[in-house]
């Protein structure tokens, strides 16, 4: 046991230091390892304490294959850029995007497909600060097929209304940070409750479904 712990950390540490992950090391990984990855390079980000992950070498070395530790379900904004936020480079994560963060049946076999084929070990559903899509849902916009996204989003306004004492209007960043956060509650509900594959890699722990908020004033991705 103490052996294959040993193994874990170093297959860690080698991804830290930018190396291509092999399948074999994604094997070895657990679900909390991968979290301490994305944790640790998120912190590099913040600190300004970052590589050229993207060399020529790295690129070549993922052509035959891609194993990577885990699969995110970011909003569309172009000021989140996922893979920096972790401090990760090709062949290292999958990132599916949607403005809200939302959940549909495209976007839930992408991450079955990420997990059950490709051996991913967690999905992040990351809602993010100052998000466009949250503030047009408390609004009520409606406008072609962002009408049909928005619906989504719609659940989410009304917990935070039931819940929130202050100002309930996009006006107020501390509602809009209300909605996001039982938004990507929501997102992770509907994973798990259409999804019974997800659900049960969960069960098994062979993945962790887990929610987290991107700040961008401070670069700073905090785990719910």
């Amino acid at each position: 046991m103490e052996k294959e712990e040993n193994k874990t950390e170093l297959t860690t540490e080698h991804i830290l230091n930018g190396s291509v992950l092999s399948k074999e090391e994604q094997q070895k990984l657990t679900p909390e390892s991968v979290l301490d990855v994305l944790k640790k390079g998120n912190q590099e980000f913040i600190e300004d304490n970052l590589t050229v992950r993207n060399n020529s070498d790295r690129i070549r070395a993922a052509v035959l294959g891609q194993y990577p530790l885990a699969v995110v379900l970011s909003c569309l904004d172009s000021r989140v850029p996922v893979e920096d936020i972790f401090h990760r480079g090709i062949g290292d994560v999958f990132v599916t995007r949607v403005a809200g963060n939302i959940v549909n049946e495209d976007i839930l076999g992408s991450l079955e497909y990420a997990c059950k084929v490709s051996g991913s070990k967690v999905i992040v559903v990351l809602g993010h600060t100052h998000c466009g899509a949250i503030q047009s849902a408390i609004d009520n916009v409606k406008l072609g097929n962002i009408t049909s996204l928005l619906s989504k989003i719609k659940p989410a306004v009304e917990k935070a209304r039931n819940c929130y004492q202050g100002e309930k209007s996009s006006k107020n960043d501390e509602f809009m940070d209300a909605v996001c956060c039982f938004n990507v509650h929501t997102s992770i509900d509907e994973i798990r409750s259409k999804s019974p594959i997800l659900k049960e890699m969960e069960e098994y722990n062979e993945i962790k479904i887990v929610g987290a908020i991107y700040d961008m004033k401070t670069g700073k991705v905090d785990f719910l």
